[in-house]
């Protein structure tokens, strides 16, 4: 079940469960979660043995008094910094500071001065909802001003386990143990700059139970989308491998259709077809001689070439003029697989939704929220329910780029965890639509295209980053990275 990404409110529900099938309560699951802390502080750092708990008064801080105790005990130089009324502890939490006292554990006042080798996070758990104020602010500032390592329990203090955002302020651990089930918000927006190196323990959760229990998303799974794709056979030729048509590139934007269509190409399309303006064919034609380049001005220009397409592709470089505006009609007119990106999706921002049976849209978040008619800000505060906004809308598998990539369709979501900074360069949504438009003209579902799409796009990035750097990193520099990854399938 680790591939299964759970709400704080689905979190909970298992937990209950757990609670009432077992026969234990919330203090047994404390006491696993403890002793997990432990063994991943002697795991992780085997040589620090002064540690200092920042505990509030939740269930979380719970765990920070027991792992405490059990530090104490295992010979460790512990103290803890008490944040909160503890006389509103939750009976479990109460327990747990009762043992820490007996273990006789030092209680610090907020400000109180302790040098140690390690500090743990224990302030706020899942159920925080609201932006980080008083004492709280004043301990998550003291441990983000620390120069040792950083152990969160659970989530980092002052984020989000729903939507990733920061509430106020929230603290940069070095390793996050999650319990249970994974959360959602620690792999999108600003939680994977919050959770560092991410672990999970699932306690002793029957599977059964998480099996049950619906989830948020699913991550996706490169390797198993990749075996979708059919074998080649000796006698395969171009034309069961699909034809893509590219619309865009009106004047000074020729460079956006033609990193389409090379990644089009490089993906195992058959034909790729690019209809630009006149003005470009020529240098598209010489830096790309297998592509098909035409050049159009008007809606007929366009009919015969998109009657042979399988998928077609608008809006790299289609900018918002009158020459894309109508010709972007006339691909909305017609009964076929259609990806929309770029310019496209600025001007289907003005319209009303397109009466397409198979349509993908490839958004990053300025772009959602034209067409969701808020702002960015709306859409990054909880990116899961704008991306099922989007699809519920526009009855579309969509994918809203950025960290953590979040992909819809009407069965679900999945969440994309690769990528990098480095692919903040112009280029990099033009090669996307690209290799997922090669992917569906291959014969994955619309579904599977996106996800597999996006997965060979951020993997080949975070091989690129992690060999030469995440600066200066170009669209066109994944190509063979993503060709590689993409023939250890068995797809020939």
């Amino acid at each position: 079940m680790t591939d299964r990404l759970y709400s704080s409110k689905q979190i909970r529900a298992i937990e209950q469960q757990a609670i009432a099938e077992l026969a234990q309560g919330d203090f047994a699951l404390m006491q696993q979660a403890a002793s997990a802390l432990l063994g991943l502080l002697k795991q992780r750092w085997p040589s620090r043995k002064s540690l200092l708990v920042y505990a509030g008064n939740g269930n979380n801080g719970g765990d920070g008094y027991l792992l405490a105790a059990y530090a104490k005990t295992d010979g460790y130089q512990v103290a803890i910094k008490c944040t909160g009324d503890h006389n509103r502890l939750p009976k479990a939490a109460l327990m747990a500071r009762q043992v820490a006292e007996q273990a006789q554990v030092p209680l610090l006042a907020p400000d109180a001065p302790f040098k140690a080798d390690v500090l743990v996070d224990a302030l706020f758990g899942i159920g925080l909802n609201r932006p980080v104020a008083g004492d709280y602010a004043s301990a998550i500032e003291q441990i983000n001003r620390s120069a040792g390592p950083v152990l969160a329990v659970d989530v980092p203090s002052g984020l989000c386990a729903d939507t990733g955002q920061v509430l106020g302020s929230a603290v940069k651990a070095s390793v996050t143990l999650s319990f249970i089930g994974h959360k959602i918000g620690l792999f999108t927006a600003d939680g994977p700059d919050h959770c560092g190196d991410l672990r999970l323990e699932p306690l002793s959760i029957p599977k059964h139970l998480l099996a049950a229990q619906e989830f948020s998303a699913r991550l996706v799974s490169g390797p198993q989308l990749l075996s979708q794709l059919k074998p080649r056979l000796a006698n395969f030729h171009k034309g069961q491998a699909g034809h893509v048509v590219i619309l865009g590139g009106d004047a000074g934007m020729a460079g956006a259709p033609l990193l389409s269509a090379e990644a089009a190409l490089r993906c195992g399309a058959g034909v790729v077809t690019v209809l630009t303006r006149k003005e470009h064919v020529a240098a598209l034609v010489a830096r790309r001689p297998e592509c098909m380049v035409h050049g159009v001005e008007a809606q007929q220009d366009l009919h015969p070439f998109l009657l042979k397409a399988n998928v077609i592709v608008a809006g790299p470089g289609l900018g918002q003029q009158f020459w894309g505006q109508q010709l972007l009609q006339q691909v909305l007119a017609q009964n076929k697989a259609v990806l929309l990106d770029a310019d496209a999706l600025n001007l289907l921002a003005h319209q009303a939704p397109p009466q397409v049976q198979q349509l993908i849209l490839t958004p990053h978040p300025g772009e959602a929220a034209r067409l969701l008619q808020c702002n960015n800000k709306d859409v990054q505060q909880n990116r899961l329910e704008a991306v099922k906004l989007l699809q519920h809308r526009y009855q579309a598998t969509v994918v809203l780029k950025g960290h953590g990539s979040l992909i819809a369709d009407a069965h679900g979501v999945q969440l994309l965890n690769a990528g990098n900074p480095g692919m903040a360069s112009a280029g990099m949504g033009d090669l996307l639509s690209g290799i997922i438009a090669a992917l569906w003209a291959q014969g994955l579902s619309a579904s599977d295209a996106t996800a597999l799409g996006c997965w060979l796009h951020a993997t080949a990035a975070d091989q690129l980053a992690a060999s030469d750097g995440q600066r200066g990193l170009l669209a066109l520099d994944l190509l063979t990275e993503v060709r590689a990854l993409l023939n250890q399938s068995n797809c020939g």
